[in-house]
This record gives C-alpha cells, sequence and structure tokens, in this order.
C-alpha cells in the first residue's frame, strides 16, 4: 500500500524532531534556489500499512531502542465505522478506499475484473471479509518444495499461534437459518463431514461456517491495523512508531548496491526523502511492491529500458508469477426474503476433493446469502430480488500471469495479465474444467434438502445449461477474483532464475531492503490467504530482529473426518 504525509491524524504517535522542517536543515531555502526535499530517518522504514506491515511495524517497535517508520497511501481506520463494521465490506470496494486496478484482456475468460486493492490503514485485512485460514501443512511444504527453505510447515505452524487477531468461528446469533440448511444439505448431497472450527486441524474436504477474525459482539473487524496498531495508537505507548498517511512510495533510494531508504510524496504534493538506518521492509502488495520496484529500476532489465528505466538491477522475476484464486457463480433466486443475520453475508463455505492424488482440496466454494450478479447482468441476465449463491472457486490455479509497467510514469497503474483460463500446451482447461465441475456439484446440493425448500429457480447459468462446453463457457465469462493476487516477487533458491526474493526476504542481489507481503509466495494456498500473509509478517519480524524462530511442530495429518472447535461462539484463536 501507498504512504502517509506529515499531517498525521490526532491518534498518530507524536511526531520525531526529525518531521519538523525547521529541526532539518536540508528542508531550509535559499533565495532563488529550488526546495531541497526533506529528509525523514528511522531504523527501519516499512512501506505499505497492511496486512503484514502492520504486524512488523508492531513487533519491531517493541524494542524502545528502534525508531519505526510506517509509510501508508490511506488514511488512518481508527474511527471510520464504514471500515470497522465487516459487514459493510461490499461497500468500500470500488470507493475512495480502493485503487482499483483492472485487467488486461482476457481471451478466455472475463476482461472485466475489478481487482479492489485497499487504500487504508491495515490494508486488505480493513477491506476484505476476513475469512481465516491458516494455511494446511500441504501449501507450506509446497513452499519449501519449490525452494524457500526453512517455510515448511513444521516451521510455519507456530506462526499461527502468535497471531493477535481475535480468529472465531461465525458466532451462532450470526448463523444464518438458510446457511445452516445449505450446510446439511451438502453433507447429505456430497457426504462431505461438518467442520467445526477449520482451524481446529488440517483438512482436505468439508463444509461449515467460516472461522473469521472479527469481534462478534459489535461486528467489527480484527484486521491487522485493529490487532497491532490500534492498541498502541491509543495508548501512545510506542513514541518509537511512526505513522506516515496518505503518503505514496513511489522509487527507492538505491547506492553502491544497498537500499538507503525510499522517495515519497505526500497527499500536499511535497516530495520527502526516508531514509532507512537498517533496512527497508517493502510491504505494499503482490500489485504495489512490484510496481515501486519496477519504477526504481529494479526488474527485467529488456523491459525497463524500453521504458527509458535505468536499470539498476536486472531480476527477470519481478512482475511474473502472478497468481489468484480465480472463481465464479451459481445464482438461485429463492422465494422471498432470507433472515437477515449475518456476520459478513458469506459466512459458511466448502472444500471438495475431487482427485484422490491431490494433496489437499482441489476445489472450493463460498456460500453467498445475497444474489451474486455483477457479472452475470453484463451478461444479460436479471438480478433477483431476493436470491443466494455459491462460488465455485479454484484453489489451486493452473494460471500464471504477469504484472508490467505500461509507463516510466509512476502514476499510471500497472498492467495485470492474469492469463486466466489459458489452456495448457496439450489443450486441456484444469481450471475451465474446475468450474464445471463445481456447477455441477451446487445443483446437486440444491435439489437435497433443507437447502431445497428455500429455491425457486436457478437464475444464472440456468437449468437450461447441461453441457459441459456451455457451462464452461458462460461459467469463465462471468468468472471473478477473490482478491488474492499473490506471487509477484516469489521466494525461492539461489538457483531460480525467477526468484526476487531468497528464504529471508531479502532481495537478491540488494542489501537494507526485504519484502515481505503475498507478493513473495511461491506458490498460492488452497485457502483464503490473510493469515497466511499474517505470518509471513511474524516470520519477517523474527528474522529482522535475530529471533530464534518459534520451536517447530510434528506437522499435523490432514484429514477429513469431522472435528469439534473451541467453543460455538468463539475465543481467541
Amino acid at each position: 500500500m501507498p504512504p502517509s504525509p506529515a499531517n498525521a491524524s490526532p491518534t498518530d504517535p507524536p511526531a520525531d524532531p526529525a518531521a519538523d522542517p525547521a529541526a532539518d536543515p536540508a528542508a531550509g531555502t535559499s533565495p532563488g534556489t529550488a526546495r531541497t526535499p526533506r529528509t525523514l530517518r528511522a531504523d527501519y522504514v516499512i512501506i505499505g500499512g497492511g496486512t503484514a506491515g502492520s504486524v512488523i511495524a508492531s513487533r519491531l517497535a517493541e524494542d524502545p531502542e528502534l525508531s519505526v517508520l510506517v509509510i501508508e497511501g490511506g488514511p488512518s481506520d481508527l474511527g471510520r465505522e464504514e471500515v470497522l463494521t465487516l459487514r459493510r465490506w461490499l461497500g468500500l470496494l470500488g470507493g475512495e478506499l480502493d485503487y482499483e486496478y483492472t485487467t488486461t484482456e482476457q481471451p478466455h475468460g472475463n476482461s472485466h475484473i475489478l481487482h479492489s486493492r485497499a487504500k487504508v490503514l491495515g490494508g486488505c485485512s480493513s477491506h476484505n471479509t476476513l475469512i481465516s485460514f491458516r494455511p494446511l501443512p500441504s501449501d507450506w511444504d509446497e513452499w519449501e518444495a519449490a525452494g524457500a527453505a526453512g517455510w515448511n510447515a513444521a516451521a510455519m505452524d507456530p506462526y499461527f499461534g502468535r497471531l493477535r487477531n481475535n480468529i472465531v468461528r461465525v458466532a451462532k446469533k450470526d448463523q444464518n437459518e438458510i446457511a445452516a440448511d445449505w450446510i446439511e444439505a451438502v453433507k447429505s448431497a456430497l457426504g462431505v463431514p461438518e467442520v467445526v472450527g477449520f482451524n481446529d486441524r488440517p483438512f482436505e474436504e468439508g463444509v461449515g461456517f467460516f472461522d473469521l477474525s472479527y469481534h462478534p459482539e459489535n461486528n467489527h473487524r480484527s484486521s491487522a491495523s485493529v490487532a497491532y496498531l490500534h492498541p498502541h495508537l491509543k495508548a501512545g505507548d510506542r513514541p518509537n512508531l511512526r505513522l506516515l498517511l496518505e503518503t505514496w512510495a513511489h522509487r527507492l533510494d538505491i547506492a553502491e548496491g544497498r537500499a538507503k531508504g525510499v522517495r515519497v510524496r505526500t497527499a500536499e504534493g511535497e516530495e520527502v526523502c526516508v531514509e532507512a538506518g537498517r533496512e527497508v521492509i517493502v510491504c505494499a502488495g503482490a500489485v504495489d511492491t512490484p510496481r515501486l520496484l519496477l519504477h526504481s529500476g529494479i526488474g527485467p532489465r529488456a523491459d525497463l529500458k524500453a521504458l527509458g528505466i535505468d536499470c539498476v538491477l536486472d531480476l527477470p522475476g519481478v512482475g511474473e508469477n502472478l497468481l489468484d484464486h480465480p472463481e465464479s457463480v451459481i445464482v438461485w433466486e429463492t422465494h422471498g426474503p432470507i433472515p437477515d443475520n449475518s456476520a459478513m453475508d458469506s459466512d459458511a463455505g466448502l472444500f471438495v476433493k475431487r482427485d484422490p492424488e491431490h494433496r489437499g482440496p482441489d476445489l472450493m466454494f463460498h456460500f453467498y446469502q445475497i444474489p451474486f450478479t455483477d457479472n452475470p447482468e453484463r451478461l444479460g441476465y436479471e438480478r433477483p430480488e431476493h436470491g443466494v449463491s455459491m462460488t465455485p472457486n479454484i484453489p489451486k490455479s493452473r494460471s500464471r500471469g504477469r504484472l508490467y509497467l505500461t509507463s516510466a510514469d509512476p502514476e499510471v497503474k500497472p498492467a495485470l495479465d492474469f492469463r486466466y483460463f489459458e489452456p495448457a500446451a496439450d489443450g486441456s482447461d484444469y481450471d475451465g474444467q474446475t468450474l464445471v465441475d463445481g456447477i455441477k456439484l451446487a445443483r446437486k446440493v440444491a435439489a437435497a434438502e433443507p437447502f431445497a425448500k428455500w429455491l425457486k429457480r436457478e437464475v444464472f447459468p440456468g437449468p437450461e445449461v447441461t453441457e459441459d462446453a456451455q457451462i464452461s463457457e458462460l461459467a469463465r465469462k462471468a468468472a471473478h477474483t477473490v482478491y488474492h493476487p499473490a506471487g509477484t516477487c516469489r521466494m525461492g533458491a539461489a538457483d531460480d532464475r525467477l526468484a526476487v526474493v531468497d528464504p529471508q526476504l531479502k532481495i537478491r542481489g540488494l542489501s537494507g531492503i526485504r519484502i515481505a507481503d503475498a507478493s513473495v509466495f511461491p506458490t498460492m494456498p488452497a485457502v483464503n490467504p490473510m493469515l497466511g500473509v499474517l505470518m509471513v509478517g511474524e516470520k519477517c519480524a523474527d528474522l529482522l530482529r535475530g529471533t530464534p524462530a518459534p520451536a517447530p511442530q510434528a506437522p499435523a495429518q490432514q484429514s477429513t473426518a469431522p472435528h469439534h472447535s473451541r467453543t460455538e461462539e468463539g475465543g481467541d484463536a
């Protein structure tokens, strides 16, 4: 995420002397001379106050001898009910707190997808539905197999216990009757076990109410900013932690193979140099992290040269390996309105394992207590007044896309080419077939009681659409995202030509800088990745401080058996 200016909100920590132009000789001007950019300094400079950045800032500031400065492009979320209230998440998409990235033409999918990226403290954890899964053992082990030594399940799972977020199962008062009936129908139609507490132990199949990072008593988020920053902003007990809000980081300062700091622009248009005494940590997300690197001359030499950007470090993997969790939708009209209680209108989900050789689930669904028809409406379908939806989702998409610049102007958004549903060399379409399988399974669920009694008719794709080719075409045209871009600065081994960071999260060929956000993911977790990003932040803080990692644990076995959570209403995870 981009950062904030010296016009910090009243809730920000007291400004240090370096924030005062009068205290900085470099900020002065002489008659007839141009103003020299003001300089701010801190031991650690964190670019992006989002999901991982909030964790790292809070952890580093635990040491009162260290100064920590966070640069965040959006405003604070303190006191903003439209952000803090979880059920209002849909109203944030496409609004003033959204960077609104678009996709390039997608010949095999939907070219109209808007990739929302949050422009607010807390990043996408202040913007999304806060569905909270610890990554499965198979996800972490896949990372290590891809060259991320030390990121296996045994090493990473203990970080889940460190998270400060209030991770609880959807509270009883928020469990909608239609969602409960849907769960029962899934169990009878598909033979999938109910999971009561998705984070209690690993799973490969299961249906149930999600675990969320929220406070059920007031429907407030337990986002990264709420859990890691708000307590200190309110108490004022971290004078060594400073936030620069509504400030855009547009170029890294690099000299003699080391990142010295970053150039930023405040909301008022002032250019400021921010210097790091120890390290710069880039936590701007899977879109803005590679974007910043490319504009700083770090990336594929030929691409940078074509735009007139001087190449400081030739790293061909910057912007490559763009990952996502694509999904489509099946929509039904209900006989009338459904009960209104909910945590965030998509409170339950389903995981299925179609391939017995696959490790982990290979098909996932969100159940929406609303008719999710944005893309079907574009195809000519009408939104019913009352309805529900299931969204077949691809946990391990085969698509590998690319992010790249189209201009040397940092204000111009990068191009995002996800290459959705691009056929393999042999002509097969794993992702498209996953959607077809999902629509067929969803129809089985719709025919089963007690869910069937709620449904009046199938709206999209429509009961007349039965052939695989028809289902695939419509499902791909109506496909959308659940806002999980990742992988664009992937972690890998020294012999991996396209790896951008090493297992210590250091940028290859450059000192004084690390990356910690979803861009470092070598592969996509099968589950919603927010907790994975938080855990990356926790591990990065350990790497920076040189503190021992939590004691490794024997990896748990993934199971399809039903199990029970710590409490029905939920407590701290």
